[in-house]
């Protein structure tokens, strides 16, 4: 039998703990707590269910991808990446705005952070965008659209998040079917933006030497190299996610301070504080979704969903297309973590009964909610932008259309064409 109040009570509890602006962790926490109460069921089953969230071999590699990307953020790398990305594109029309996207797809292979993206490279390129005579707008709408590039494309923490609540599937397998989502929307973002630059008349970028090509290419691939070693190792069957992260961790701290040798060996006491704060974040927040997610199962919850939806319709493109607009409704009013793991074991069952791949809803759903990382209102990459940009979000907002329409149209693409996502994973896994 169906307990009504039960449901009621967990998601009445969230719900509300929410509007009232409570921390997200707090929230979830707080409405297991009291739909146990009200089940009966012992408060250190609570508990225990929080320590299964974190006890998971595959979370492991979360500190790591978290702590290289604060070291190699703060060694330099950005700098480098741009001007490295200034070689390759710097010389088209609105060639300023090109480097910023490109620079985010490679910085994204690193820090797999939409975030550390912004506040890195948006930090150093939206005033020089400015400063070259670019709008406020563009310079910020190119710099925030192009950092949810670091979500997809391998390593990100939200996937292996994504791997573990749905059960412990490939986090490799998933890593390689972000690969060609994420430089397909960069090369989307890409059009568009030129497509803008060409009719706001927007400069080129400056001629660059022969030498100053070279020497800037190979002080940007010993960064880069980061990103080859946790894809190309997992690939290779050579690490587990897990032990690639370790490995590019190690790797990072070598190239930032004995390379580059940017900021002084005692940064790092910094740069381990700036990862414990994330990391206990992220932590605490899996844990505490662990429990709310154990008490949807313990209601049925994700068999009414799948059920509800499943008697919508039977045609495969109406329940994607409905599927996609509850994740970006949801992603416009909550964060992405927190997210996939509430949704994915509620609509996870829902796409394998219509023959989804769990690797293709995955990324899917990855770049359905990095797409409301951008939108009001609570947009965290948008904020963050806006202050760089030092504008408003509502200005922001609208000139983000083009843009919006870009990212949708990419994710139609992923949604409809599985072998956008599984080609890569089915061929080298």
């Amino acid at each position: 039998m169906i307990d009504h109040l039960g449901i009621l009570i967990l998601l009445g509890t969230f719900i509300i703990l929410l509007i009232i602006k409570t921390p997200i962790s707090f929230a979830l926490l707080t409405a297991a707590i009291a739909t146990a109460i009200y089940l009966e069921v012992p408060l250190m089953s609570v508990a225990v269910q929080m320590v299964k969230g974190i006890h998971s071999f595959s979370l492991m590699a979360i500190p790591f991808f978290i702590l290289a990307g604060e070291i190699m953020g703060a060694g330099g790398i950005s700098r480098r990446i741009i001007a490295f990305t200034n070689v390759l594109v710097g010389r088209v029309r609105g060639g300023l705005a090109q480097v910023n996207i490109l620079a985010s797809m490679f910085f994204g292979g690193i820090s797999g952070s939409a975030i550390a993206d912004v506040s890195s490279i948006g930090a150093m390129l939206i005033p020089m965008m400015v400063e070259n005579g670019y709008d406020e707008d563009y310079s910020v709408d190119v710099t925030i659209t192009s950092a949810c590039q670091g979500i997809i494309i391998p390593p990100s923490h939200n996937m292996i998040i994504f791997a573990v609540s749905a059960g412990g599937i490939s986090v490799g397998r998933l890593f390689l079917g972000g690969i060609l989502p994420g430089i397909l929307l960069g090369v989307g973002l890409m059009i568009v933006s030129y497509i803008i630059a060409v009719k706001r008349g927007y400069p080129k970028g400056k001629k660059i030497t022969k030498k100053e090509a070279w020497q800037t290419t190979v002080s940007a691939l010993l960064g880069l190299m980061t990103a080859v070693i946790i894809i190309g190792g997992v690939i290779g069957g050579v690490f587990t996610a897990t032990e690639s992260a370790a490995v590019a961790c190690l790797y990072a701290f070598i190239i930032t301070f004995f390379v580059y040798r940017e900021i002084p060996l005692r940064h790092m006491n910094i740069i381990l504080m700036n990862s414990l704060k994330t990391l206990a974040m992220v932590l605490a927040l899996i844990a505490s979704c662990n429990a709310f997610g154990w008490f949807l199962a313990y209601l049925r919850i994700p068999a009414l969903v799948t059920n509800f939806l499943l008697g919508i319709s039977d045609n495969k493109i109406v329940l994607l297309l409905l599927i996609n607009l509850l994740l970006l409704a949801l992603g416009c009013v909550m964060d992405m973590a927190p997210l996939i793991m509430i949704t994915t074991p509620i609509l996870l069952p829902v796409m394998e009964a219509i023959g989804m791949d769990p690797i293709q809803f995955g990324v899917m759903m990855v770049l359905n909610l990095a797409i409301g990382l951008c939108t009001p209102p609570v947009g965290a990459v948008l904020f963050v932008g806006c202050s760089i940009g030092k504008t408003s979000i509502e200005k922001i907002v609208k000139s983000l259309i083009p843009f919006y329409a870009t990212m949708v149209i990419v994710l139609l693409l992923v949604t409809f064409i599985p072998e956008i996502v599984l080609f890569l994973p089915n061929l080298l896994m």
